[in-house]
C-alpha cells in the first residue's frame, strides 16, 4: 500500500487535469488568503514600522551581524522552533510542521508528475507521503488531546472550540480522510470526496485560522532578535528573559503572587502546557 500511488488510481475516474487544478486552486486559495490576512490585520505594516524605528532607534547593525542574525532565525526560530520552552510542545509542533511538508511535497510531485498509472511514480514519493502524512497525525494528535492549552486551569469546558482551532482541525480531519482514503484503494467514493471538501475547508479558511501565521512568524522572530541585537528591546522583560530557566522562575512569581481563586469558583491550576 505504501508504494501505490493513490492520486493516480482517483486520477483514472475522475476528468483529465482535474487534481492538478484542484491543487492549483488550493495553493492560490494559500496565497490569496495569507495576503488578506496581513492586509486585514496590518502585519506587515506593523513588523516594517517596527523594524525601521528599531534601526533609528537602536546601534547600527552590521551586514556580517545581521547575516548572522538572519541565519539564527531560520535555523533556531523556523528549523527548530526554538520559540517553545515546552519540549513536549516542540516535537509535537515539529513533527506536525516537518511531516506537513512531506506530505504537500509528494503529494504535488505525484499529482503532476505521475497524474496516471501510465507513468508509475517511484515508491519513494508514495512512501514519503504515507510518513508525511502519519508524522502530522502523530504531532497534531498528541497535541490535541495531550498538550493543548490547559483549558482547565481556565475553568473551560475541554470541548471549547475557538477560531484559532480551525487549523487543526481542519487539517486533522484532511490527513485523516487522506490516509483512511489511501488504505481502501484511492478510488473515487465518499472517502474521496470528504478529503476533498476537508482540504477545500482547510485552504480556503486561511483568513480565519493560524494557517497565515507560518509565512510572517518568522518576520516576527527576526525583528525580535534584531531588536534585542541594536538594543531597542532592553525594557521588554518577556524578550530580555531569553534563558528558559529565568522564564519559568519568572513565571512561578507572577503564579505565586496571583489571587488563588480567579472568580470561578475553583481553585486555580497552574497552566501545565504553556
Amino acid at each position: 500500500m505504501p508504494s501505490v500511488n493513490p492520486f493516480a488510481v482517483a486520477g483514472a475516474s475522475l476528468p483529465a487535469g482535474f487534481l492538478q487544478w484542484f491543487l492549483v486552486v488550493m495553493i492560490l486559495a494559500v496565497v490569496v488568503g495569507t495576503l488578506f490576512d496581513i492586509v486585514h490585520k496590518g502585519s506587515a505594516k506593523y513588523f516594517f514600522a517596527h523594524m525601521r524605528k528599531s534601526k533609528d532607534k537602536g546601534r547600527a547593525i552590521g551586514g556580517g551581524e545581521m547575516m548572522s542574525i538572519a541565519v539564527q532565525t531560520a535555523v533556531v526560530d523556523v528549523l527548530a522552533s526554538g520559540e517553545f520552552c515546552n519540549q513536549k510542545r516542540r516535537v509535537a509542533h515539529l513533527l506536525g510542521m516537518y511531516g506537513f511538508v512531506l506530505y504537500v511535497v509528494a503529494t504535488a510531485v505525484m499529482v503532476f508528475g505521475y497524474p496516471t498509472d501510465a507513468t508509475s511514480a517511484p515508491a519513494i514519493w508514495p512512501l514519503l507521503w504515507w510518513i508525511g502524512a502519519i508524522m502530522v497525525l502523530v504531532g497534531l494528535y498528541w497535541f490535541w488531546f495531550f498538550i493543548r492549552v490547559d483549558v482547565a486551569a481556565e475553568g473551560h469546558t475541554p470541548l471549547r472550540l475557538v477560531k484559532a482551532d480551525l487549523f487543526v482541525l481542519s487539517l486533522l480531519a484532511s490527513v485523516t480522510l487522506a490516509v483512511l482514503w489511501a488504505a481502501m484503494g484511492g478510488g473515487v467514493g465518499v472517502l474521496f470526496w470528504l478529503y476533498i471538501i476537508a482540504t477545500i475547508v482547510l485552504f480556503f479558511g486561511v483568513p480565519w485560522s493560524k494557517f497565515a501565521h507560518m509565512f510572517f512568524k518568522p518576520a516576527a522572530a527576526f525583528e525580535k532578535r534584531l531588536s534585542m541585537a541594536n538594543g531597542t528591546a532592553e525594557n521588554l522583560p518577556t524578550q530580555t528573559r531569553d534563558d528558559p530557566e529565568q522564564r519559568k522562575r519568572h513565571s512561578m512569581e507572577l503564579l505565586r503572587d496571583a489571587p488563588m481563586d480567579m472568580g470561578l469558583g475553583i481553585k486555580r491550576e497552574a497552566p501545565r502546557h504553556y
